[in-house]
């Protein structure tokens, strides 16, 4: 969990404001969009009602991982090594790539169902609901106000003091 909790930590220091605005605002075309499947925006009225059908939080922390995952790799897949945001995006998906090693510790059968369900569908495409243009930024905003509401501060900064 220490080291799940300094991985957090790092990306969320990663995902400021000024470098998400940056890196997906700045260096894009103006409305350009990033197409996702429905369920690859998880955004915190998403998650609060998963808390409400008595998600645990493990649970809910293992699809905010699958669903960050899979949207940087989408929004790096469609730049050249040579955009700005190339490398950025780069980070970000090393930093997850280690997360999902500590992920990789988490017992399927410890998972809930709905999770399981959406985790599977997240990862096959065909599986997905319908398709949705999003701005790169909204979806790393998302990943964000998720990421703290899930890693509250007082529960990571324990593990980095």
């Amino acid at each position: 969990m220490q080291k799940e909790c300094e991985i957090v930590g790092i990306l969320q220091d990663k995902l400021k404001y000024k470098e998400r605005l940056q890196y997906m605002k700045y260096y894009f075309p103006l409305n350009y969009t990033v197409t996702v499947q429905y369920e690859e925006v998880l955004r915190t009225s998403n998650v609060s009602r998963l808390r409400d059908e008595a998600i645990t939080e493990p649970s809910l922390r293992y699809l905010w991982f699958h669903v960050s995952s899979q949207v940087v790799l989408k929004i790096r897949d469609v730049l050249p090594e040579q955009h700005p945001s190339w490398s950025y995006t780069q980070e970000l998906c090393d930093l997850l790539e280690g997360l999902g090693v500590e992920y990789e510790k988490y017992k399927q059968g410890d998972m809930d169902i709905v999770v399981a369900d959406l985790v599977k569908r997240i990862h096959d495409a065909e599986a997905g609901s319908n398709r949705k243009p999003v701005r790169p930024k909204a979806l790393l905003d998302n990943c964000v106000k998720v990421m703290r509401m899930l890693y509250s501060t007082p529960w990571w900064t324990v593990f980095l003091l």
